[in-house]
């Protein structure tokens, strides 16, 4: 698919990836302008792309003062089939827990996240893609 600015639904290709556990790597800002890059666990979630943090974290930091984001992923066979997404985010923390331990289940095969703290505030973060390029 050639890239094109108006995309704003994920292409079939792009969705089956998704679907898959395959590890994406989130690109937030910094507040010097650089960007940032954190491997995520992803999913699609009412047709809206969804990744997990804690509230405090960088990539957490990051999104609550620029919401502008790039997620990239590949297929682990072929590192040629991949799909990047830019958008801007919104966030909840309604859910969140729920969420990553949905992600461990997909990623791990556990039906809770086993680092989950106590002390940590999950947030979901959904992706409203504005530009999708896939290989």
């Amino acid at each position: 698919m050639a890239p094109d600015a108006s995309t704003t639904e994920i292409p079939a290709a792009a969705r089956e990836l998704l679907d898959k556990p395959v590890v994406a790597f989130l690109a937030t800002i910094d507040p010097d302008g650089l960007p940032q890059v954190t491997p995520v666990w992803v999913n699609v979630e009412d047709g809206r792309i969804a990744v997990n943090t804690a509230e405090g974290r960088v990539k957490h930091r990051n999104m609550q003062r620029d919401p502008r984001v790039t997620l990239a992923l590949h297929a682990p066979e072929d590192v040629y089939d991949w799909v990047s997404i830019q958008g801007r985010v919104t966030m909840t923390t309604e859910g969140g827990d729920a969420h990553i331990d949905r992600l461990a289940k997909k990623y791990l095969g556990k039906d809770r996240y086993p680092w989950h703290k106590e002390s940590e505030t999950r947030v979901r973060v959904f992706i409203e893609p504005v530009r999708v390029v896939t290989s």
